[in-house]
């Protein structure tokens, strides 16, 4: 990656961070909120199956409770464990959130080792936390470039999920920059 276009991105991820900080907790508990139950009325979600869902950040939506919920409606429910062989991330399923998650590497719940790896071409949604976004479908994420790696052998609809403040007007994108379908915040549906 050239050196301006990672100096753009690390900006970007700066001037987000800031935003998403200034954020009163209870905002961050609304928006969160907000985001799950928009969720659930769309045909998307209705209409998924396999769905990979995440554990949040400090910074990012918190969806775990609707996690819980999607145990028992969806056939697979599947979240992100860090594969140290590889230096990646796979897809693993959860049957059962107290017993199937663990502190993972960046000391984020994620399946234990027991849980089994899930396809990702098998995936119907993968809901993807990020910093900022942006109306055509661009991600920033940490810098790491784990979820584009994921993200590029999804076949199923790639959603980010983000709070208003993470959506901007141009997010910085490089050839191995994964593009979502669409981005779901408390207050919009954005289609890309």
């Amino acid at each position: 990656m050239d050196a301006d276009l990672q100096t753009r991105k690390a900006d970007l991820r700066a001037q987000t961070r800031v935003r998403v900080r200034a954020m009163e907790v209870q905002a961050r508990i609304a928006g969160s909120h907000a985001i799950c139950t928009r969720l659930k009325a769309l045909p998307l979600w209705s209409a998924a199956k396999t769905v990979l869902m995440f554990s949040c950040m400090p910074d990012e939506p918190d969806l775990m409770r609707l996690v819980d919920e999607a145990l028992a409606s969806k056939d697979v429910i599947a979240l992100p464990r860090y594969s140290a062989t590889n230096d990646s991330y796979v897809a693993a399923r959860v049957q059962n959130l107290l017993g199937d998650l663990t502190l993972g590497k960046f000391n984020v719940l994620e399946p234990r080792a027991t849980c089994p790896e899930v396809p990702l071409n098998r995936l119907d949604l993968a809901l993807v936390p990020g910093v900022a976004f942006d109306l055509h479908g661009r991600r920033l994420g940490r810098g790491k470039g784990f979820y584009d790696r994921l993200l590029a052998a999804v076949r199923g609809t790639k959603c980010g999920v983000a709070f208003d403040e993470q959506i901007v007007g141009e997010v910085p994108a490089g050839p191995l920059d994964i593009r979502l379908n669409c981005i779901l915040t408390p207050t919009r549906w954005i289609e890309t």
